[in-house]
C-alpha cells in the first residue's frame, strides 16, 4: 500500500471523531498507535483546525509525516482562548510531545529575593523557590543585580547574616555584633538596636525601589531631608542627602522612557532556523524593570503569530504581569481580556520595541557564539550554507578553490590556486603554476591555462573537484576560466564566480549584471579571505621566482662558473652584490686565481 493511500486510510478512520468535534475554542491532542502524544494544539474553532491537518493541499512536509502517525484524537473545551493558550502551555510542559515546539528555558538568570522571615534579608539568587518570599527580576546579566544590590544596601543598612532573628532569641542575648555593625552596614537588629517596624519600612522602600517605583521614594527622601533641615537635625539631614544623590543617579540610567509609560509590556521576535526567540521587557514608569529572553525548539512550521502568542502567555504568567498594553512587532495570534496590542510606528514605544528587538537579536547571537565554540563545526557549515543561498549553488561548497594571476611587465608571470575544505585553507593542497604557453602581460590566457591545466589533471587522476570555483578578477578572467571549464566538459557542474576588486562586486558566468554584497555578508568575508590568500601565495612566489632570476642572470651567465662554485660563493657572500664588494684578493684565495679571473673579467 502507498504512503499516500495509506494516509487516506487513517483520515477515514478519524472521520467520525472529527465529524462531532464542536467548533469552540479549546486544544486538540493527537496520539500514536501506542497512545502516546504526538502533538497538542490549541484553536479558537476546534473543528476547522483539526480538519485541517487531513487537508492535503495545506500540509508541509514534517506535518504529513506527523499525521501520518495519527491513530486517535481528543480535545478539550475551554470558555476564551487565553484558557486555550494556558492549557495548551500546561499540557505541552507536562507530556513533551514529539512535534511541538519545545521551551528551551535558561534558568541561569539572577533574581534579588526578600525573604520571608522577622527582619528580612535581601540577596542574590539563581533558584526561584516555591515559597512565601518575593522575587524581582530576572536581570539579564549579573553585574547589573550586584549593582543594584550594592545602591540599595547603600541606600538602607540591611543585614547581611543569615541567623533566624526570632525576638526570643534577641532578648536572651544569642547573638552578638559583627563587623557590619561596626563599618555602619547594618543597625544590629540582632541586639535589638533597631526596631523590626524601622527595618521593615526600610525593606518597603527597597522593594518600591525594585518594583520601578524609585520616583516616589526619591520625592520622600526629599521631603525628609528638607523636614531634618528645618528641624536642624542636620546630620540625619546630610545622610539622607546622600541617598537621595545615590537614588537620583540610579533613576537617571534606569529611566528609558517617559514616566507615563507607567506599565507597559514588551515583546519582540527573532527566528533562525528551528529556534524561535521572543524577549519581554517590563516597563514601570518608564523605567524597565524586568527583561527576559526564552527560546523555543520549532518541530513543524509553526507561524510566528503562534510562537508570539506562546510567548506572551509563558512570559507574562512567569513573571505575573498585569499590564494592560503590549506592544509588539506584529499582532499575535492570540485575544487577551482587558489587553490592548500596540504596534508601534514611532515615538517612544517605537523605540521601546528597538531596545527589545536589539535585546533578542544579542540572546540569537550568543546562542549560536556558544553552540559554535561547542561545535566549531557547526559554524563552517552555517557559513558555507549561507554561501550556498547567496551564490545560489546547488551543493554545499565544502570544497573551494580560488585562482590569482602574478607578474610584473609581462616578466615571470605565475598563477596561485589555494583551497579551502570546510571553510578552512588547506594549504597542503595550495598549488603554484608557471605560466608556459602566454608571452606577455595577458592575465585572461594566463587564468585560461591555470585553469585547464588544474582540472584537466585532477580529472586524469580522478580527484575530486571543488564545488566552487573563485576568480581574483572581473568579467574578463571569469569569462576565460569558463571557456576553460567549458572545454573540458566541466562547466555547469562546478559553481563558477569572478569578485572585482573595486567594488567587491561579484560577477557570475554569462551574467553582465554583478552581485552586490552587504560588507557585513559572511559569504562576502569568505569570498575576500580566499582571493586574499591566493593573492599572498601568488605574490609569495613570484618574488621568489625573481629573486632566482636576479641570481641566474648575474653567476649562471658567466662560461666557466660552474654550479660548485656558485653554490660556494652564495655560501659565504649571501648574494651578488656583496661579491662585487669583496677583494680581489680574497675572491682570489677562495675559489682559485683561473675561476677569479672569470668573474673579475665579465663584471669589468
Amino acid at each position: 500500500m502507498s504512503e499516500n493511500r495509506q494516509t487516506d486510510v487513517i483520515a477515514a478512520g478519524l472521520s467520525d471523531k472529527i465529524s462531532i468535534v464542536p467548533e469552540s475554542p479549546g486544544v486538540y491532542m493527537y496520539f500514536d498507535e501506542s497512545g502516546k502524544i504526538l502533538y497538542v494544539g490549541k484553536a479558537k474553532n476546534l473543528k476547522k483546525r483539526v480538519a485541517s491537518y487531513f487537508n492535503k493541499t495545506q500540509q508541509s512536509a514534517k506535518t504529513i509525516v506527523m499525521v501520518r502517525k495519527i491513530r486517535d484524537i481528543k480535545y478539550l473545551v475551554v470558555e476564551s482562548e487565553e484558557d486555550a493558550f494556558l492549557l495548551e502551555n500546561n499540557l505541552i510542559k507536562e507530556h513533551q510531545p514529539r512535534y511541538n515546539i519545545m521551551l528551551k528555558d535558561d534558568k541561569t538568570y539572577p533574581w534579588l529575593v526578600v525573604t520571608n522571615e522577622p527582619f528580612p534579608r535581601i540577596f542574590l539568587t539563581r533558584q526561584k523557590l516555591d515559597n512565601k518570599a518575593h522575587y524581582y527580576g530576572p536581570y539579564p546579566a549579573v553585574m547589573n543585580v550586584k549593582y543594584l544590590l550594592r545602591l540599595l544596601t547603600s541606600l538602607y543598612p540591611i543585614r547581611t547574616c543569615r541567623h533566624f532573628l526570632e525576638p526570643e532569641k534577641i532578648e536572651k542575648g544569642k547573638f552578638h555584633l559583627c563587623l557590619q555593625y561596626h563599618i555602619k552596614k547594618c543597625l544590629a537588629p540582632c541586639e535589638g538596636k533597631q526596631l523590626e517596624a524601622d527595618y521593615r519600612k526600610n525593606i518597603a522602600s527597597i522593594e518600591e525601589i525594585l518594583k520601578g517605583n524609585s520616583r516616589e521614594i526619591s520625592r520622600m527622601l526629599y521631603k525628609e531631608m528638607q523636614d531634618c533641615a528645618a528641624e536642624l537635625r542636620f546630620e540625619e539631614a546630610a545622610v539622607l542627602k546622600e541617598r537621595y544623590d545615590l537614588l537620583e543617579n540610579y533613576s537617571s540610567k534606569s529611566v528609558v522612557a517617559s514616566p507615563n509609560l507607567y506599565n507597559v509590556d514588551v515583546f519582540s521576535f527573532e527566528e533562525s532556523g528551528d529556534a524561535a526567540y521572543i524577549n519581554y521587557l517590563h516597563i514601570v514608569n518608564g523605567a524597565i524593570v524586568q527583561g527576559y529572553t526564552i527560546e523555543y525548539k520549532k518541530r513543524l512550521d509553526e507561524a510566528k503569530e503562534n510562537l508570539l502568542g506562546l510567548g506572551i502567555i509563558e512570559l507574562r504568567r512567569r513573571f505575573e504581569s498585569g499590564a494592560k498594553e503590549i506592544v509588539v512587532p506584529f499582532l499575535p495570534d492570540i485575544e487577551l481580556l482587558n489587553v490592548n496590542f500596540t504596534v508601534p510606528q514611532r515615538g517612544e514605544k517605537k523605540q521601546l520595541l528597538a531596545l527589545s528587538e536589539k535585546n533578542v537579536r544579542q540572546y540569537k547571537l550568543d546562542q549560536l557564539k556558544q553552540a559554535e565554540k561547542l561545535n566549531p563545526e557547526q559554524r563552517s557549515t552555517r557559513i558555507l550554507k549561507t554561501m550556498q543561498n547567496d551564490l545560489h549553488l546547488p551543493a554545499l561548497p565544502l570544497h573551494i578553490e580560488c585562482f590569482d594571476n602574478s607578474n610584473i611587465q609581462g616578466t615571470n608571470p605565475v598563477s596561485s590556486c589555494v583551497v579551502f575544505k570546510n571553510a578552512k585553507p588547506a594549504k597542503r593542497d595550495y598549488r603554484h603554476f608557471n605560466i608556459k604557453t602566454v608571452v606577455g602581460p595577458d592575465d585572461f590566457a594566463s587564468m585560461y591555462e591555470t585553469v585547464h591545466r588544474r582540472y584537466s589533471r585532477l580529472t586524469d587522476e580522478g580527484e575530486p573537484l571543488p564545488q566552487l570555483i573563485v576568480i581574483d578578477g572581473g568579467k574578463g578572467q571569469l569569462h576565460a576560466a569558463t571557456d576553460a571549464l567549458k572545454d573540458l566538459n566541466l562547466y555547469g557542474s562546478i559553481g563558477i564566480v569572478g569578485i572585482a576588486k573595486r567594488l567587491e562586486e561579484i560577477y557570475f558566468p554569462e551574467d553582465s549584471v554583478p552581485l552586490y554584497l552587504d560588507k557585513n555578508s559572511e559569504t562576502l568575508k569568505l569570498i575576500q579571505q580566499l582571493r586574499d590568500e591566493a593573492h599572498r601565495f601568488g605574490i609569495t612566489f613570484h618574488r621568489q621566482k625573481r629573486s632566482k632570476q636576479q641570481v641566474l642572470s648575474e653567476l649562471d651567465t658567466i662560461k666557466g662558473i660552474g654550479t660548485v662554485i656558485k653554490e660556494k660563493l652564495l655560501q659565504r657572500y649571501k648574494s651578488v652584490a656583496r661579491i662585487k664588494a669583496a677583494p680581489h684578493e680574497e675572491i682570489t684565495d677562495f675559489i682559485g686565481k683561473s675561476k677569479a679571473d672569470l668573474l673579475f673579467k665579465n663584471w669589468e
